[in-house]
Parts: C-alpha cells; structure tokens; sequence
C-alpha cells in the first residue's frame, strides 16, 4: 500500500533530523523544545533524545535566544532558533536587526552567520489578536537577511539547509500548514499539475493539467497555497485561467524564472495574509512593474487581510483574514477591467461542439475556448439549471442521482437531483416547471456554475445525447435540439398539472450527510452489540500527569483512541472492511474515525497510524479536529479512509451511547462520560470513576465471543495506567 504524503510537520522534523544527523555543529533553541514536549507544534520532536547535548530548552526570553544564536554563529556554530508563536518574533527584532544580520558585514570581512529562525505564524486556528498574525512583511529588506517560508510543495530541508549556508534567515511557517500533507509527483489534484522553476528553493508553478495558458497569475507565499489553489477551481468554473506561483523564498526574490510567464498573462495578482502596507506583496508587484511594465495589461493587484488585529472568534476571524471566496472575487473583477476579448478560435473537425449563442473565449487561433463559458452555454429554449455552490470547502460535486428520468415532467419546487459534497448529499429542487432535460449523468463530477439540466415546456424532440463521458474538464456540449417555435417554460399543459407540493421541513446539509450514512448503516448491517464497565481512576491521573510533563491536553478520547489501536495486533478481522459476503480486507494501518460534533453538525475525521504515533500527537490532531469541526472546514480525504470508528461521548453523565456500524467497516466503539459508583474495597464503602465502553459489530463477521474478548482487551489497557503508558508511546 502507498504511504500518503508526509504532513508539513512531519516533513520539518525529518529535515531537523537530517540537518542534525549531517552537521554536528548545529544546535537548536527555544521554548520546550526538548522531548517530550518537542516543541508546541511537536516540529521538533525526537532531537533531544537523539542529540541531547545540542537541543536546548530555554527560559522564556526570546531576544535572549535570539543573541545567543548569534553568539554560537560568531563562535563558529551554527544555530536554528524557534519561536514558540511566530508573533513574538517582535521580542527578537534588535537581535536580529542589530546583531545577526549586520554582524555579516560590519567587521571589515564578511562573517559567516549560520543562524536560522523558525517563526509559527498566521491565522485561522482561534488563538486570537497576540498569537495569529502574519509578521513577514517587518522583516522584508532588512540587509543580509533571507526570507522563506514553508509550503507543501518544498523540501523544508532545502530551505533550512540554504538559510544556514547563506544565514542568518528566518523560516515562517504557516500553523496551518502543519497539518496539511505535502504535495508530490507533480499532482496537485485532479484538475491541476506543478513543477518548480529554478531548483527545490525556487518557485512552484501550479498550472491546469489540459495545459490552459494563464488569464491569471496569483503569487502567494506557502501558507496561503490552499486558498489560492480553492480560489483558482473558483476562477476555472467562471471562465478564467488561473496559473498559481509560489516560492520558496520571499526574500529577496529571484523572479528570472518566472518572468516570462508574468508577461504572457493578461493580469498578475498577488494574495497574502499580512495586513496591507509595507507589504511581501507590495516588494513584488514593485519588482514585476519594474521588470515587465510594458508588458503588463495593468497594475499587480495586490490582495491582503482586512485592517484589523486577528480575533479569537472563529465567525469574525474568517472576516478579517484572506479568503478563496475574496481572492475569487477580486481576480474576477480586475480580470473584468484587465482580460482583453478574445476573439473565438477557429473551428475544426476536432473542435468541441457549443451550444447556438454562447460565447468562447481565447487568446488567439488554435486555443481551446475555456470549459467555462462552454459549460454554461444557455439552452435553445427553456430554464437552465446550474451548479449551485453547496458549501466553501467543494467547487465540485458528484451527481449522485436524478429525481425523474429524462424527458419527464417536474413541478417547480420538486426534488430533481442529489449531489454530494465532502460532507453531505444535497437534495438540489426545480427552479421551474418543465420538461427535464439531463445535460450530467449520474456519478459524473461537477463543478460549481456548470449546467446540469434543462427544463423545457415541451417534451424534447429527441432523446437527450449521452453524458455519461462528459466531465466539468471537458470543454465540450453537445448542441441542443431547438424547440419548434418560442414558447413560455414556465406555463404548465393544463392535462399535466402537477398536485401543490405538501409543506416540508428540510434538513439542513450536515444532517443530511449524517442521515444517509445511519440509514445505510441500518439498512445493510445486521448489527449486535456489547458493552462493558471499566474503572479509570488510575487512567485518569496517569493522563493529568501526562499532560502536566508534555504540555499537550491529553483526556480519556486520546485513551480510548490509543487503547482501541492497540488490540489491533489480536483482532485484526475486526479493523476489516466488508469485500464482499465472504471477503474482509484487513488494513495495514490502525487508521481510525472519531465523532466530532461542534454544533453545526457530525463529522467523523480520521486519525492516521493511530497505533505507531504517540498520545500527545493523537492530542494535537483531535484538538485541530474540533476546530474544524467547528467551522465546518474538514476535505474529504480527512473524513474517509478508517478502519474502525470511536464515538466519543465523554460528557459527565452520559451512561452509554449506543453505535452503529458505518459499512464498509465492520464496528464502532463508543466511550460515554465517567460515572461515580460506590463500591466496596476491603468490606470498606469506596467511590471509583467508571465509564461505559461499547461495541457496535457486524454480526456477519464478528461473533460475540471476539467483541467481549476485544472490549476487555481496551478496557484493561484503560483500568491499568501502566499499560497505558506502554501502549501509548510506543518507542
């Protein structure tokens, strides 16, 4: 099986690890960075046990590390600082400004300073006004002194390895990030490629597979890449070319690579997350003007947050940081006063088919028209129906099914289609009255403005032509057969009068998603269950001291989640997934779901290799998945993928939840909220902490012999705090 992409996080500490293993100069400073700890974003986890001597915990004082730093460099030593939150690089600023950077050249020789610092920075994680901002902009320009930022299209080591050697530098990176998984082999998704321009610091160029040249070129530093790459499958459904530059170095800028590119675009525009003024994206688009100024076809338009301190908040946070939907916005509009017309490419025998009265545009003869504006060709004749955009984490849509079969009459308000999100299936209505028209076939993919029907107020002439291979990357739709005469879509044959549709309440588009998986659930697994009582007390100490010694907010979830994982090894068959009546596919990694749910809806993330990584990081994940969950933000691949599941219903005075089964796995475990029972120790009344454990099992495959068997394997692992630790931290 292919292991998935690192994570950024993990892809720094293995370069750390590399950089350390390969010079035994380097030391690293800050704030618990040693183990257990390794840092507050665990980046620098494992070091100190590897190089204990080298690897330095230091007092609470970052102008303090930053000047020994510089001592070490002066030395002949090479030094990586971390800030714990890149805001506080503030603190650092004269070490930085007067020590590091003009030691380089102030003693008549140029000296080596070999210093780098790692700044966490950025927003959209709830930390508030001191711990989110984005503060490269106050380091731009200063003398000697280079900029990179992290992304999940560059070797960290790369950029670490050149700050060292051409140092003093800062590395920024974003806390975002850490999460994400790196980009690899030149795929970005299924719509968009890259490669990088100028060697593994250079740029990285994202371009749509099909080779489409660029309306528009966005540059952004690493931490905005998911933005700006949500904001180009925006642009593409709109009729606009988005081409996606992103470097590993902010400062100072080699643009040689990317220069002609910039010139052949009709706008250039450049999104980052710092407040506007004295700006990265300023320093560029001064740069691109004076390079290319008679090329451009107007000024580099420049897109930062909003005026304003970070907030805690999550609904005001996401109004004052940059988002996909403004970049989208913006480009369009300067796309808008910028994009010449184009004049239609010449049609040959190979050429796509477009509807009678659409429009396409190019850059000239031989460019194919953009999917786009072939996509939402108006219909000869009726009502369009169009891809509505269902939420801000998707530009595209699986047609799941269709309602009414082609050619069949629909009243307006009517169920039509269903299509499925990364979270939920939509139930899309009729807009109108009409005979349906099908124009995307079910279990094809669709992006947000493409056409998926017409309603017509004649039945059509003809059978509508087949679909079933037409793709929103497609840039082609078969012609529509025109009506006889002009008629009124709208007015109903009275033979045909469809009855008032009865009131209804709808559920919204998260339960919905959580009513298809428990009414699969019911319907096609024959379910049984079990439960057991364990006591915790014991546990529960054990996990208070563990938090106390790592720092991270470890609790009875974390437990049970590792607890779970390690009866792996003696019930594989229940980590399975349903083949067939007969076959279950085991999983080669412990990769299991948990319940999350903020209020605004279930989500069942996965936590990866639950059984080779250790508490505190399975923490860091959960505490990222409540926050996701609590501005609805999860990708689909973060909810797909597990082999068992855990409901976690640890509130105090919950007794017991009961689970179902999410086919294809074949159970769910279900933890409820401790409970204080009276018991007798030595003929002495005693109160203890117990919860219930519970297992919800596919009675096909698991017998309850094995689900007893396996929930007192978890439950000893959770009444015996020494066992605990032994199957927590695995070494």
């Amino acid at each position: 099986m292919t292991r998935p992409a690192p994570r950024v996080v993990e892809a720094l500490n293995a370069a750390l690890h590399r950089l350390f293993e390969e010079r035994s100069s380097l030391h690293l400073l800050g704030e618990d960075v040693r183990d257990p700890y390794g840092g507050a974003f665990k980046v620098t986890r494992g070091l100190s046990t590897r190089h204990p001597d080298r690897v330095l915990s230091t007092p609470i004082s970052e102008a303090g590390i930053t000047g020994v730093a510089g001592g070490l460099a002066l030395a002949g030593d090479q030094a990586i600082v971390e800030m714990m939150f890149g805001d506080f690089a503030a603190l650092a600023f004269d070490q930085i400004l007067n020590l590091i950077s003009k030691s380089v050249t102030m003693y008549g020789d140029r000296v080596p300073m070999p210093v780098v610092v790692r700044c966490p920075v950025g927003g959209n994680r709830g930390y508030g006004p001191t711990h989110s901002q984005s503060l490269q902009k106050h380091f731009v320009g200063v003398p000697n002194l280079a900029l990179y930022e992290t992304s999940p299209f560059h070797d960290p080591y790369a950029q670490l390895a050149e700050g060292l050697d051409r140092g003093p530098a800062m590395l920024f990176e974003d806390k975002v990030l850490y999460t994400r998984r790196m980009f690899r082999d030149g795929v970005v998704d299924e719509h968009h490629r890259y490669a990088l321009r100028g060697g593994s610091t250079g740029w990285a160029h994202v371009s749509p597979m099909d080779g489409t040249a660029a309306d528009v070129v966005l540059i952004c530093p690493g931490g905005t890449t998911h933005r700006a790459l949500d904001a180009a499958r925006l642009l593409r459904a709109r009729g606009i070319a988005a081409h996606v530059l992103v470097p590993a170095r902010l400062y100072p800028p080699d643009l040689e690579p990317v220069l002609p590119l910039l010139a052949d675009a009709r706008l250039v525009a450049v999104a980052e997350e710092s407040t506007e003024g004295g700006t990265w994206g300023a320093e560029i688009a001064a740069r691109v003007h004076t390079r290319i100024w008679s090329h451009l076809r107007s000024p580099v338009l420049q897109l930062n947050s909003a005026d304003s301190v970070v907030p805690t908040a999550p609904h005001l946070e996401s109004r004052v940081l940059l988002g996909a939907e403004r970049i989208a916005a913006e480009i369009e509009e300067g796309a808008a006063r910028s994009l010449e017309p184009r004049a239609p490419a010449a049609p040959s025998p190979a050429a796509p088919l477009v509807a009678a009265g659409s429009e396409t545009t190019g850059t000239g003869a031989g460019e194919q028209p953009a999917a786009a504006a072939v996509d939402r060709a108006e219909p000869a004749a009726g009502v369009p129906v169009a891809v509505p955009k269902l939420n801000n984490n998707d530009t595209a849509y699986l047609v799941v099914r269709w309602f009414a079969d082609d050619g069949a009459y629909i009243g307006e308000g009517d169920p039509l289609v269903e299509l499925e999100t990364s979270k939920a299936v939509e139930e899309i209505a009729a807009p109108a009255d009409g005979h349906l028209r099908i124009r995307a076939a079910e279990g094809s993919e669709v992006g947000v403005g493409d056409l998926l029907a017409e309603l017509l107020a004649e039945p059509p002439a003809a059978p509508a032509p087949d679909t079933s291979a037409l793709t929103p990357s497609d840039e082609r739709v078969a012609a529509p057969v025109p009506a006889a005469a002009p008629v009124n879509p709208l007015v109903v044959p009275p033979a045909q009068e469809p009855a008032p549709a009865a009131r209804t309440h709808v559920l919204d588009r998260a339960q919905q998603g959580t009513a298809a998986v428990v009414t699969r659930a019911h319907r096609e697994v024959p379910v049984a269950f079990a439960a057991v009582e364990v006591r915790v007390d014991a546990v529960l100490a054990k996990l208070r001291t563990l938090s106390d010694e790592t720092g991270a907010e470890v609790g009875l979830p974390e437990a049970v989640v590792k607890a779970v994982a390690a009866a792996h090894p003696a019930f594989p068959h229940l980590f399975g997934t349903l083949v067939d009546e007969r076959t279950v596919r085991l999983a080669d990694s412990v990769d299991i779901g948990v319940t999350v749910d903020a209020g605004n809806g279930l989500y069942i993330p996965v936590l990866r290799d639950c059984a080779g990584r250790s508490l505190a990081d399975l923490s860091d994940d959960l505490m990222d998945f409540r926050m996701k969950a609590f501005r609805a933000e999860f990708t689909a691949s973060e909810l797909s993928g597990g082999c068992l599941s855990v409901s976690l219903n640890t509130e105090p005075g919950v007794l017991f939840v009961q689970p179902i089964v999410m086919a294809p796995q074949l159970c769910m475990v279900s933890v409820g909220g401790p409970l204080t029972r009276l018991v007798l120790e030595d003929g002495v009344p005693a109160s203890t902490t117990v919860v219930t454990l519970g297992l919800a099992y596919d009675h096909r495959v698991v017998n309850g012999r094995d689900a007893i068997a396996f929930l007192r394997a978890v439950a000893d692992a959770l009444h015996d705090a020494e066992r605990l630790v032994a199957c927590v931290d695995p070494q």
